[in-house]
């Protein structure tokens, strides 16, 4: 085995914490040349994440309906919408059984939570990045989601 493998740049390790911290991530992976590293948050976020998890699929049927019909206004909105900032699954409300972030008609400022992106077990919210009225939700409680789909158009 070769001592370059054995080699761990620290220097990396600390780029990869700033990115963490600076995109707000949950967790960064890099792997070149044989090496792995692995850099995470703390735990505290997972505890949302049990809190969440498991009574997700239930809370899916109640709002399935409403964003079907959203989905045709999706293309044409898009464009101005909240993006999806990763891929993974988004929940409309804080925990299951509990009123939903934001609805259809409600006024929120800018930096309020409109919902959450559940990625690699990490809770990630996603704010309004304006004031305005919730116009469309273009998602249903436990979607996945892509990197970059419309979440929510606030006007």
């Amino acid at each position: 085995m070769s001592t370059t493998k054995n080699k761990l740049d620290t220097g990396l390790v600390r780029e990869l914490a700033a990115i963490l911290r600076e995109a707000d991530l949950g967790e960064v992976e890099v792997e070149h040349e044989g090496l792995r590293i692995r850099v995470s948050k703390p735990a505290a976020p997972v505890v949302q994440a049990a809190m969440a998890a498991p009574a997700a699929a239930p809370v899916a049927a109640a709002p399935a309906a409403a964003p079907v019909a959203d989905a045709a206004a999706a293309p044409a909105a898009s464009e101005k919408a909240i993006k999806s900032p990763m891929v993974g699954t988004v929940y409309l409300s804080p925990e299951p059984g509990a009123k939903q972030f934001v609805a259809v008609g409600d006024k929120v400022k800018k930096g309020d939570t409109v919902l959450l992106v559940e990625a690699m077990k990490t809770f990630n919210p996603v704010e309004a990045d304006k004031a305005g009225v919730v116009k469309e939700i273009y998602v249903s409680d436990s979607q996945p989601v892509e990197y970059g789909e419309a979440l929510i158009l606030i006007e």
